[in-house]
């Protein structure tokens, strides 16, 4: 389990042979997991001051792998008893979103993401979600994209720097959406679509 909170930028020392090797000031052991830009992956292989995990084919089929050069975000795996931050993240990408939309908004960015119809029921209002393994607030759902707004440090600090109109990132949604979601929603979804605010209403009556 992570939490969105990243650790560290960890510079790409090579790609070859499905194995990605990373620099980083943070030395994981041979089997720890660790979250990189949102992927839970396991560590193989340990070199002085690097570390190596491996990328199945599937893995590669799934995930933004554009984003897998140069820096990437990385975060360890909680242990027990470390403070919980930002929101229970999986390291599980539901699918690849792609940036729309980059506006200034004051002292702030808003980052327009589309992503593939059948995850945007999983995409709430003021909920959580997961971008490259960035812990984000959602803070306006559309028709086919959802809105963020992202202030200077973390711009400064991850990835988005670097994101222009038409990047791909990885997307997990909110586990906590989904398991909803699932547990309220029609039988037959295609004569019902079941709403949020559906599913607020069901849940104030318990």
């Amino acid at each position: 389990m992570f939490t969105g909170l990243i650790r560290e930028m960890a510079k790409v020392v090579s790609f070859q042979n499905n194995y990605l090797t990373l620099k980083a000031k943070y030395q994981p052991k041979i089997g720890d997991s660790i979250a990189i830009n949102g992927a839970c992956l396991t560590v193989v292989k340990i070199a002085s001051g690097t570390f190596s995990v491996e990328l199945s084919p599937e893995s590669q089929k799934i995930l933004a792998m554009e984003n897998y050069k140069d820096e990437v975000h990385i975060e360890p795996a909680m242990m027990m008893g470390d403070r919980f931050e930002g929101h229970i993240v999986q390291g599980h990408v539901d699918c690849l979103g792609t940036i729309k939309t980059i506006k200034q908004n004051g002292n702030s960015t808003d980052f327009f993401i589309t992503l593939p119809s059948e995850y945007l029921k999983y995409i709430i209002p003021k909920g959580s979600v997961t971008i490259d393994g960035v812990s984000l607030t959602v803070n306006e759902v559309l028709k086919d994209s959802f809105r963020l707004t992202i202030i200077p440090h973390t711009i400064e600090n991850t990835l988005f720097k670097r994101y222009k109109i038409g990047t791909k990132v990885n997307l997990e949604t909110d586990m906590f959406a989904r398991y909803i979601y699932n547990m309220f929603k029609p039988k037959d979804e295609k004569k019902d679509k079941l709403t949020w605010t559906e599913v607020e209403k069901i849940m104030a009556t318990y």
